[in-house]
């Protein structure tokens, strides 16, 4: 991938054919409308009104849109002329006229001939139907049929030359003909839209010609013309036609890679405003942490510090001593020791008479997380509360007052932490942990529990850049890229089922030697629907191999909190040897004598939750192992399983994850804060989300950006979309 942009119309746009258009109704701040620019030219006469117009307009005011056509237009996510005049085609079909004897079989072809004899139609099964003619192409005659398409009996006439498109078969010189064509469509490129029985193709094309000439007039550019000249991007009407009523590949391509600009800037555009909104000067923000403490516990330590985790723990002190709130993600490989580098901001927080609160997704992890800083603390004079679900009633009711005087210096819990009647005394900062496993809206409200919060979000799951631009755009990202010296890789191999019993064996020798096994499946019981083993199935196979020499436990997502608390803790202390386990293990506690792994079905996990996975071994002295048992079905399922046997970086991996699988598989069909491009793809056009990020960034920079003539359009737009407003 180049780091810049070329500027060259064929490398910017890899795939002319896009995917059908998503669902735009949200009014989430990130489920982004390319167009919503139906605001007067003049809404800034009168500063702070905007007066909506036509392109807010509901379709029902086309012509030939009654309250049946708006309903089906609706159920396609078309409610607005700007809906309409964003509802992009799939993909192109070239209807110029081809030679057939340059054509490859399947090929979709423009052919013109003669029809040599009378059509003849035949109707078979219930509402189905197959016209058949002979076409004359030059000196060739070829087989034409048609299906499900009588009334095109009509305009098939003997000795009448005839323009038909349709799929080409050389080996039987037929075409399966799917339309016929005047000669005047026959020189054009025919766009092709996502449709529905309600509303077909035709009467989709009708409706956006019929808004496109009554309404373009009201297509206003927003990028400034700098940026236009500079990468020689077409005006806002002109992509849109070029888009809908393309007159060559060239035209529609040159109007893809604007749209494609357009909506990755205007998205970078909000995110640069929501980033500065939350660098406001902010004095109560400020952390005057005490040096000498810090300086107290880092010797305490009995190991030290990485480079990669000093280097992190500067810049997120060095926010924390900033009037400014931060809002910081810490990114760190599975071991890469995100805790230790937590505890420093924690106890600087506390060292102002500030508390903190650390918030992780599961009971379990947050009383790991409790027992690690009262060790690490140990000697300091801090106050631990522990606060989760599982918390009793009456050691609850003790707690609250603690924690709302200000007794309590740091509180580790879960979700608990920001219900109504959990009070503060002055919270300086909020640590998320695995802050993936939370929605936006419960990191707020951890964050709303104090008046000038400092946030630190982090995360074990390595985020590739073109994640890192959308999902956390608004925040600064540190990373810590390298583990502790003498921590052991961890050996991965990757066998077919072939081969099961080889592992087995290579467990029972581990076995011998006094460590722990974690054995991994995708299922919990059989299935019908896939062929996959099972947690239940190989539990009991186990059992049957192991036992009694050794104990074998299983632990699954349908077991309560408190089930799967209790088997982790019984594998913890070595009470079992074997834990069969499905994915709920991904986050979990720390076994140090658990050095290997097995995971059953391999190829239906994604790179990067391989790489969590077998991050629950590898954290003990020993050496670990992780064996990959999978039968992958092509090529790009062996690749994958190559790529997590060969390599232990995570940021390698998520990257490789994102390109064979793409983003949705990564963070989760709707993954809290994912933005849902319409037209660009943030992994293939990674170089023009780059680019335009960095033409926002810049943008942004400049003082009273938002006055400059060339910047007025943009301004607009932004105030009118509500990401901006004029004090």
């Amino acid at each position: 991938m180049k780091r810049g942009w070329d500027k060259s119309y064929d490398t910017l746009v890899p795939n002319l054919f896009l995917p059908s258009l998503r669902d735009l109704s949200s009014k989430d701040f990130w489920s982004f409308k390319l167009v919503d620019f139906g605001y007067d030219q003049d809404i800034f006469k009168t500063k702070g009104t905007v007066n909506l117009t036509s392109l807010n307009d509901s379709v029902a005011v086309l012509k030939g849109v009654g309250t049946k056509r708006l309903v089906a237009l609706n159920k396609l996510g078309i409610n607005t002329i700007n809906d309409l005049l964003t509802y992009f085609p799939r993909r192109y079909d070239d209807l110029s006229i081809k030679d057939l004897s340059n054509a490859i079989d399947g090929q979709k072809v423009t052919v013109k001939g003669m029809v040599i004899a009378p059509p003849t139609l035949t109707y078979f099964g219930r509402k189905k139907s197959r016209l058949v003619f002979r076409l004359k192409i030059n000196d060739n005659i070829y087989t034409v049929s048609f299906f499900n398409q009588p009334w095109l009996k009509r305009e098939v006439n003997s000795n009448d030359e005839i323009i038909v498109f349709g799929t080409y078969n050389r080996s039987r010189n037929q075409i399966q003909g799917m339309k016929i064509l005047t000669d005047q469509s026959s020189n054009s490129f025919d766009s092709i839209y996502p449709a529905s029985k309600e509303v077909k193709q035709a009467t989709i094309k009708s409706l956006i010609k019929m808004a496109y000439d009554m309404y373009h007039t009201q297509l206003t550019n927003v990028i400034p013309d700098k940026l236009r000249a500079k990468y020689r991007l077409e005006s806002f009407p002109d992509t849109i036609r070029n888009i809908h009523f393309p007159e060559s590949p060239k035209a529609a391509q040159r109007a893809f890679r604007t749209a494609k600009f357009m909506e990755f800037f205007l998205f970078a555009m909000k995110v640069q405003i929501l980033r500065e909104s939350h660098r406001k000067t902010d004095p109560h923000a400020q952390i005057h942490y005490q040096q000498s403490l810090l300086e107290k516990f880092q010797k305490s330590l009995p190991f030290d510090l990485t480079p990669a985790q000093q280097k992190v723990a500067r810049e997120i002190l060095a926010d924390l001593n900033r009037p400014i709130q931060m809002n910081r993600l810490l990114q760190g490989d599975v071991g890469s020791g995100k805790t230790v580098v937590a505890a420093m901001a924690i106890l600087a927080t506390i060292s102002a008479h500030k508390q903190a609160a650390i918030m992780a997704p599961t009971e379990i992890l947050a009383e790991q997380h409790a027992n690690n800083f009262a060790k690490m603390f140990d000697g300091l004079d801090v106050n631990i509360a522990l606060l989760t679900g599982d918390t009793s009633a009456a050691a609850r009711r003790a707690m609250l007052p603690s924690i709302q005087s200000g007794e309590v210096d740091l509180i580790v819990g879960t979700h608990a932490l920001f219900q109504n009647d959990v009070q503060y005394d002055n919270l300086g900062l909020a640590v998320i942990d695995e802050q993936h496993r939370f929605g936006v809206n419960q990191r707020q409200a951890l964050r709303q529990k104090g008046t000038s919060t400092n946030m630190l979000a982090m995360t074990a799951t390595p985020i590739p850049r073109t994640l890192a631009i959308t999902m956390y755009g608004d925040m600064d990202v540190s990373i810590i890229n390298q583990l502790p010296s003498g921590r052991k890789p961890i050996k991965t191999t990757w066998i077919t089922s072939a081969k099961t019993n080889s592992a087995i064996r290579f467990v029972k020798k581990q076995l011998d030697n006094g460590n722990q096994v974690y054995v991994v499946t995708p299922l919990i019981e059989e299935s019908e629907a896939v062929d996959m083993k099972n947690a239940v199935a190989i539990f009991e196979r186990f059992k049957t191999i192991f036992e009694p020499q050794f104990k074998v436990g299983l632990l699954h997502g349908q077991m309560s909190n408190q089930e799967k608390d209790d088997t982790m803790v019984s594998f913890k202390n070595n009470q079992f040897q074997v834990l069969v386990a499905t994915t709920v293990i991904e986050v979990g506690v720390d076994v140090a004598n658990a050095n290997t792994m097995l995971i059953f079905d391999a190829d239906h996990f994604g790179l990067a939750q391989l790489h969590q996975l077998r991050g629950r071994v590898g954290r003990g002295s020993t050496q670990s192992y992780c064996v990959l048992i999978a039968d992958p079905k092509n090529e790009v399922g062996k690749e994958r399983m190559k790529a997590v046997a060969s390599s232990t970086n995570g940021f390698f991996l998520s990257q490789k994850d994102l390109e064979l699988r793409g983003q949705g598989d990564i963070t989760g069909a709707k993954q809290s804060g994912m933005p849902d491009f319409k037209v660009a793809d943030p992994v293939g056009d990674l170089n023009i989300l780059t680019v335009a990020n960095q033409e926002a960034q810049n943008i942004t920079a400049e003082k009273h950006w938002k006055n400059k003539p060339e910047n007025v359009q943009l301004a607009k737009y932004l105030q009118f979309n509500q990401t901006i407003n004029y004090d």
